[in-house]
């Protein structure tokens, strides 16, 4: 069995996959404050719910966005498993089916997702991943990482919306029944929503305009049925594509 888990600034999803299948995959909260301990608790309790065998997991293969949290993850997996886990880094990307510009400014999980994509579809794409940053990466026919693009999450643009005004709430992040909200929830569903419909498109479109090609489009990520399900570009939905990608990863150089 390999474990694959997935660091983000808001969410943890981890998996176990045997025989090229993810028998169970979890999502809890990222807590920068819990300590190795506390996590250990936490992951124990969930395999023994879903009767996964500690033994029976050979490897651990982790990308991690959080750089704080490195340690703690290190220290959990070496004593609930008695190995040290391998995390997602630059020192290894030479090994890898795609080629990575600048190896040490992008971020761990964009190379995982872009490793994911060229895998499963093989020619010019685009993931775009729906978390507390919104993020678009170019893949080549040939595997190379062209460019990335970053904005604000949508969660990420409702709290600063609420946080920065006395008198606007969180809300929903469904789609309103009109762009012309009657009342504040849907004024602020229809901008962001909305919105960020626009914004999806336009940079889309706007790459593929500079390409002079089509893309495949790939959402992934917890808001990805937020949004794409609402803008055309946007081809197929695969949630556990940076799973995908980090078993690939671990099938590649562990």
């Amino acid at each position: 069995m390999i474990l694959g888990i997935d660091i983000g600034n808001s969410n943890i999803v981890f998996g176990i996959s045997e025989n090229n299948e993810w028998l169970k995959v979890w999502r809890i909260q990222t807590d920068p404050m819990k300590t190795a301990d506390e996590y250990e608790v936490i992951f124990r309790s969930l395999f023994a719910s879903s009767h996964i065998a500690n033994p029976d997991i050979r490897k651990v293969i982790i990308s991690c966005v959080v750089p704080s949290l490195n340690r703690s993850f290190s220290e959990m997996i070496g004593q609930m498993l008695g190995f040290q886990p391998v995390f997602v880094g630059p020192d290894m990307y030479e090994k890898l089916p795609i080629q990575v510009l600048n190896p040490y400014e992008i971020g761990a999980d964009l190379v995982v997702n872009a490793t994911a994509a060229y895998s499963h579809y093989a020619h010019l794409c685009m993931v775009i991943d729906f978390g507390t940053a919104l993020t678009f990466t170019t893949i080549s026919e040939t595997g190379a990482i062209l460019g990335v693009a970053i904005a604000p999450g949508l969660r990420t643009a409702m709290r600063s919306l609420a946080s920065n005004t006395a008198q606007l709430p969180h809300v929903q992040l469904t789609a309103p029944p009109s762009v012309m909200g009657t009342n504040t929830i849907h004024a602020i569903q229809s901008g962001l929503i909305i919105g960020y419909t626009g914004l999806v498109g336009n940079i889309i479109e706007t790459t593929e305009k500079e390409l002079g090609k089509s893309l495949s489009v790939i959402a992934t990520g917890g808001l990805a049925y937020s949004i794409a399900p609402y803008c055309k570009k946007i081809h197929r939905i695969d949630e556990n594509l940076t799973l995908d990608g980090l078993k690939i990863i671990a099938d590649t150089i562990l």
